[in-house]
């Protein structure tokens, strides 16, 4: 620890968003970032404690506290203090393979289990991540490096999003020659088509994936592998496959009035944004209008925000987002105590847009959809919507949310976004690799990351269900180290 009362000295500081109204103006990324002084003071905030929670990534109460990849936080903290810059990014790939991607999507677990936290604000992590990978493109220290041996071995892997890059980026620089299978147009996966460029500009995918083509990872776009044919073939011709496709199955809703226009799911909505973003600058109007539109956002998630933000950015007339659940409170309940996940009240990016655009938080809580209401040409025009209660069921003994009678209300709705989160993996695919699914709907695996097919692994979403980068980095990591494990007889990953 460099500085022993920095974090009785210094304040928290972060980043400055751009304010709303002029950041809705386009789909940048919108936060000013802090300067290396500023930044080497906040890394001074670190206590080095002796128990550093930050980077245990343990699971508290049905929650993970702290860092899934056991990141080395103290260490890069007290670095950046010290203006070495260098060796903690040495220290920061040691675990992360990609922190310009968590640093800026990742909701920080590490920071929520500060110790600093305790009584005060936590130091900033994320921030100091974001500091570090960036100082590191900008001299030229993240650049190609090809492994000098390779082992004659061919790994397949089905999925490009972070768990599939990372398996990718691991066994190819021990040396195997890894081929990445993406059905999607462009590398990513959800990281490309599922988060908007607000919160994550593509180009920052591109560069990362161009180094990896460098040094020798093979990429096939277009390349979906979804049935039984195209399954055997990869399975025949490569010692080890992969899946990493995702939990990329929507929930869907079922109430009247569903089948009708303008009702989307809202990975579809926000994938077909960016697609026509990169295309064509929005020219080609390949996406859901959404202009002067009511905009109904069902789902409270971060996924549920990027729609709400992306509407804004599209020009709706309103924009409303129903979250089932109770709104939680401003700050930590005496049953939430730290280090656990603080269970709090979060207005995110898109709710402060919508604020400060039409002058309310577009959030409801305690509501669903009753009933879809539609036009004589079948097109979506109003929705019902009822409050609900959480009642125990009697038989279960578990608390569910249930409509309160007489409280239905119909308010505008021309463009419905179904956010109500994924399902497991999808069906033909399962299928095509003849796979055990759990009870959840996701692949089966043994703690080793294999399925009940011996050449077949599994991994990120697709195995343990819709999550956060951050864990499938980690997922992304652990396959790696069992293939090679598997084929070798031991790993050094």
């Amino acid at each position: 620890m460099g500085k022993p009362t920095g974090f009785l000295e210094i304040e928290r500081q972060v980043s400055k968003a751009v304010e709303p109204k002029k950041r809705i103006q386009n789909f940048n990324e919108f936060h000013k970032h802090l300067s290396k002084d500023d930044q080497a003071c906040q890394g001074a905030r670190c206590m080095d404690c002796g128990v550093p929670f930050c980077q245990s990534g343990r699971e508290l109460e049905g929650a993970v506290s702290g860092c899934p990849l056991n990141n080395l936080i103290p260490e890069w903290n007290d670095l950046i203090y010290h203006n070495n810059y260098k060796q903690a990014l040495a220290r920061l790939l040691k675990t992360n393979n990609f922190p310009e991607f968590t640093a800026r999507v990742c909701p920080a677990l590490c920071e929520a289990a500060c110790t600093c936290g305790l009584n005060g604000e936590p130091v900033t992590v994320k921030e100091n991540e974001y500091g570090i990978i960036e100082d590191a493109y900008a001299k030229g220290l993240i650049k190609p490096c090809p492994p000098t041996h390779r082992i004659d071995k061919k790994i397949a892997i089905v999925g490009s999003g972070p768990a599939g890059l990372t398996a990718a980026d691991q066994l190819n620089k021990r040396g195997y020659q890894v081929t990445v299978y993406e059905r999607d147009d462009r590398i990513g996966g959800l990281l490309m088509y599922g988060i908007p460029n607000m919160k994550l500009e593509k180009e920052v995918i591109d560069c990362r994936v161009g180094i990896m083509k460098a040094e020798g990872v093979v990429f096939k776009t277009n390349c979906g592998i979804e049935d039984e044919k195209q399954a055997k073939e990869l399975l025949d011709n490569y010692d080890r496959v992969i899946l990493a496709c995702g939990s990329r199955k929507p929930r869907d809703i079922d109430v009247p009035g569903r089948q009708g226009r303008g009702i989307l799911m809202a990975v579809d909505y926000l994938t077909a944004i960016t697609k026509s973003l990169l295309n064509s600058n929005l020219k080609d109007k390949n996406f859901a209008p959404t202009k002067d539109k009511h905009v109904l956002v069902i789902g409270g998630g971060d996924t549920g925000n990027d729609c709400v933000g992306s509407a804004i950015r599209l020009g709706c007339k309103s924009v409303t987002q129903l979250e089932m659940m109770p709104e939680l409170p401003a700050i930590r309940s005496d049953n939430n105590p730290w280090p656990e996940w603080p269970r709090i009240k979060k207005t995110d990016y898109g709710q402060e847009e919508s604020i400060a655009v039409f002058n309310q938080d577009p959030r409801i809580y305690q509501t669903t959809v009753k009933e879809f209401i539609l036009d004589k040409n079948g097109q979506v025009k109003e929705a019902v919507i009822v409050s609900l209660e959480p009642k125990e069921n009697k038989e279960t003994k578990r608390v569910e949310m249930v409509p309160v009678a007489g409280s239905e209300q119909t308010i505008p709705a021309d463009l419905v976004l179904i956010s109500a989160g994924f399902i497991g993996t999808e069906d033909h695919v399962a299928r095509a690799f003849n796979v055990t699914l759990n009870p959840r709907g996701n692949v089966k695996s043994n703690q080793d990351y294999q399925t009940n097919i011996k050449k077949l692994f599994v991994a990120g979403d697709m195995r343990r269900g819709q999550s956060l980068v951050v864990w499938a980095i980690k997922e992304g990591r652990e396959v790696a180290r069992a293939v090679d494990f598997d084929l070798m007889g031991y790993s050094n990953l």
